[in-house]
């Protein structure tokens, strides 16, 4: 391939100058490097395997049958050993993954002989079944608690399709006003509302509904917000508020933050007539960090926690000395 520049042709002759042929050479497009230019051979495919794999998984090593490996055709780990692909080895000659290998024996046990993973380990294991792509374990593990239960309240959670949006904006308003305060927690304010317009004594719902006998321009005459700074609601399901509630403190805890919540009262607030908005509201605080997760072992062996409230026992004992020796 000769590549083509603006220059005009050279027209010198022989004498000390290049030839049209010699300058062609030159500009030739160098030839892709063979594995001896490379410096090293290229493994030749297919690749075979041993009937008997060592592994070495992110370090933590395992052996079984080839046959294991690719006992369902679909998957990752069956398409790595079926010969159309390099895998590198390590020092020891073990075929290396480049994956953190500490739940890589559960799914090999499932490969072996179907066996699940204990409860306390199904997330776990169903990440790693998720990156080999096994799709039976993914299946079996979908059915099994908390994985079942979790779909479960996923579809209640469907109902509200903003609820991402508000969790992430009630973990900003609280970092935000931490980092304001220089405090360690925040407070804010959360409306939490099932139904979707206020109820008064002199009306109830209709039997096995969650809404009320109004037209649409009735309920326009109840809209407003709340003066909070999250809203949740309503929804139509048989989950309540309390059921809300669990999924906030639960998805703010999976961020490693400490959640309490209180019911402060009510919105309160007159709409029209004798109407009024008896929507809940609840304070969240949110805690950023406590006070044994910053403490480190010190020269004696002791943890700064430790020493802290021993020094505020002592503390006590003195006052409460002092205090029965003023008295005597």
């Amino acid at each position: 391939m000769v590549v083509v520049t603006g220059r005009e042709p050279d027209s010198r002759r022989p004498d000390g100058a290049m030839s049209s042929s010699d300058a062609e050479d030159d500009f030739l497009e160098p030839a892709t490097p063979t594995a001896t230019q490379a410096g090293h051979a290229l493994p030749l495919l297919p690749q075979e395997f041993p009937e008997v794999v060592p592994l070495n998984i992110g370090g933590a090593h395992f052996t079984t049958r080839l046959s294991t490996l690719r006992r369902y055709e679909d998957t990752m780990l069956a398409a790595m050993f079926s010969g159309r692909h390099y895998i590198p080895t390590d020092a020891e000659g073990r075929y290396f993954i480049d994956r953190d290998g500490t739940h890589f024996g559960d799914v090999l046990n499932f490969l072996r002989s179907g066996d699940l993973p204990p409860r306390e380990r199904v997330r776990a294991v169903y990440k790693e079944a998720q990156y080999y792509a096994i799709g039976p374990l993914l299946e079996q593990l979908e059915n099994m608690q908390p994985l079942k239960g979790e779909k479960v309240r996923q579809a209640f959670l469907g109902l509200m399709p903003y609820y991402k949006d508000h969790l992430e904006r009630i973990v900003e308003i609280a970092r935000l006003r931490a980092v304001q305060r220089k405090a360690r927690f925040a407070k804010l304010k959360v409306c939490v509302f099932k139904e979707e317009m206020p109820i008064t004594p002199y009306e109830c719902p209709l039997l096995n509904s969650l809404r009320f006998e109004r037209s649409e321009s009735d309920g326009q005459l109840f809209e407003h917000h709340c003066e909070v700074d999250v809203s949740f609601g309503p929804w139509e399901a048989v989950a309540d508020v309390y059921d809300l509630l669990h999924c906030l403190v639960t998805d703010l805890s999976a961020q490693g933050l400490i959640v309490d919540h209180q019911c402060i009262g009510v919105c309160d607030k007159h709409l029209i007539n004798h109407y009024y908005c008896k929507r809940p509201i609840y304070e969240f605080k949110i805690t950023w960090w406590i006070f044994w997760e910053l403490s480190e072992p010190c020269a004696s062996g002791w943890s700064g926690d430790i020493i802290f409230l021993f020094w505020v026992a002592c503390w006590r004992t003195r006052r409460m000395t002092f205090a029965n020796h003023k008295v005597g």
